[in-house]
Formats: structure tokens, C-alpha cells, sequence
């Protein structure tokens, strides 16, 4: 019986895993259908607000782990406010998530906000500051950057900063750093100002096959 309730078990874990996975995948075929134009270059998701999609996989190890019988018991006591309060909460998560993308094209940037779900159009010129480099700390908080991630950081005249670097997809499914390295190059010859942090290369795990293009993306300054 015991390895009968382990094989289920087991079964089960990977099953659900699968649907999250593929709920992830339609939830990017979605924001893909949604939000981007014919001319666009690639997508992103706009961090730090991606990483809150963190919160569906502890749904996932809290279901499998938790004590069921006490959450039910609590939820059945307060059901009043748990379930409607639980219900909304998720809403505005998946509202934020889905409207939290930011398209590239060939001279414009469209910034999909929470507050501003139709996207704020803004060119290249409105690009006041281009930071990048590989993060030196070491972190266990999923809304921020650990030690060896690369981040490239563009800083807008409002204010308003992107990281590039989580891309979503790219017009034909073209190398995703490839295409970044293409569009800091265009950047850079625009004369933006740009602080690259090459110090930070050390890092960054060389053994990746991407890595001769981050460390080509550090080295373009002017």
C-alpha cells in the first residue's frame, strides 16, 4: 500500500506540474496575441513584477506539503472573507501579470503597465541612460537579482526603468541575445550613455553558450 500511495503521489506531483507549466505557456500566448505589434524586435517581461509568478509554484509546494485538513478546516470557518478575499487577491496577481510586458520595435518602446494596460509608446530618444552588468550579490529573495545574473537597464526621461534582459520571445524566434546584442549596439550608436560594469564579467558562468554576447554587450561603450 505504501509504495502504491507513493507511485500516486509521485503521479500526481508531476502531473501538476505539467499543468502549471503549461498554464505558464498559454499565459505568454496570450500576452504574445495581446500586445505585440507586426514591427516588434522582442518582448519582455517587466522585472521585478515577473517574479511574482514565484507565487504560483509555492501555491503548487504549499498543496503538496501542507497540513489539507487544517487549511480546509480554516477556510470552512472563515469562508466569508476567505474565499472572496483569496478569489480577488488572485485577480489583481494575474492582472498584474498578464499586463506587465514591454515591447521593442525598430525605434519605439511600448511599456504595459498595471496602470497603463494600453501600453505607454515612448522612442528611442526618450532612453536617457543604458546600465548594465552581472550582479555581484547573492540573494534567496525571487524579487531580486542573485549573484551571476546579467541585468541591462534602460532608464526612460520619466523615470521609468526596464530591465531587457527576461525576454519573452523574439520576432522569429531569433536568438534572444543575439538579438539584444543587436539592439545595444543600436543604442549605443546613438549616442545613449551607457554605464557597462565589465568588472562584473568574473561573475557570470563563462561555460553558458550565450556568454561571448553578454560579455560583447559589456564591452560596447563609447
Amino acid at each position: 500500500m505504501k509504495v502504491k500511495k507513493l507511485f500516486l503521489w509521485t503521479l500526481s506531483f508531476i502531473v501538476a506540474l505539467f499543468l502549471i507549466y503549461n498554464v505558464m505557456v498559454l499565459f505568454t500566448v496570450i500576452q504574445e496575441k495581446m500586445f505585440l505589434p507586426q514591427d516588434y524586435i522582442f518582448w519582455t517581461f517587466s522585472y521585478p513584477i515577473s517574479r511574482l509568478s514565484f507565487i504560483f509554484f509555492y501555491y503548487f509546494i504549499f498543496a503538496f506539503f501542507a497540513k489539507k485538513v487544517e487549511i480546509m478546516k480554516y477556510a470552512k470557518r472563515n469562508g466569508k472573507w476567505f474565499y472572496p478575499t483569496f478569489v480577488f487577491a488572485n485577480s489583481i496577481l494575474i492582472y498584474t501579470l498578464l499586463f506587465n510586458v514591454c515591447v521593442i520595435t525598430n525605434n519605439t518602446i511600448i511599456n504595459h503597465t498595471f496602470l497603463s494596460p494600453q501600453g505607454k509608446v515612448c522612442n528611442y530618444s526618450d532612453i536617457v541612460r543604458i546600465d548594465t552588468g552581472v550582479s555581484e550579490k547573492r540573494s534567496f529573495n525571487p524579487l531580486v537579482h542573485t549573484k551571476g545574473d546579467f541585468y541591462y537597464l534602460i532608464t526612460l526621461k520619466d523615470g521609468t526603468a526596464i530591465d531587457l534582459n527576461d525576454v519573452g520571445g523574439t520576432k522569429n524566434n531569433k536568438d534572444v541575445y543575439e538579438v539584444l546584442e543587436a539592439t545595444d549596439r543600436t543604442l549605443v550608436n546613438k549616442g545613449i550613455n551607457k554605464t557597462s560594469k565589465i568588472e562584473t564579467l568574473q561573475y557570470f558562468n563563462r561555460n553558458l553558450i550565450f556568454a561571448d554576447r553578454i560579455e560583447n554587450i559589456l564591452n560596447n561603450v563609447k
